[in-house]
């Protein structure tokens, strides 16, 4: 069995730690903000974005076949609709 070494460059590792800083200031200067119910949106689409972001890189998603990579998102998709469904319980009681 032969097994392959996904070598990430130092440029992509460099250029994913900006954007994961960048995006965490946004996360604390969105929470600063009162924006409401929108706060919590905006914090969940800043973290999954985030998420894939150190899937892609450092958990190298992006290397992977097409069978893992949409069972991955089968799950994504399932917990969105069951945290979906949370918010909706919570809004409507």
């Amino acid at each position: 069995m032969t097994s392959e070494s996904h070598i990430v460059e130092y440029k992509t590792l460099g250029l994913t730690l900006a954007a994961l800083v960048v995006m965490t200031a946004v996360t604390v200067g969105a929470a600063s903000i009162d924006l409401g119910w929108v706060n919590v949106w905006i914090a969940l689409f800043i973290a999954s974005i985030k998420a894939g972001i150190v899937l892609m890189v450092f958990m190298h998603m992006r290397f992977e076949g097409p069978l893992l990579r949409w069972s991955f998102l089968a799950t994504v998709l399932f917990l969105a609709v069951m945290i979906g469904f949370i918010f909706w319980d919570v809004a409507f009681r």
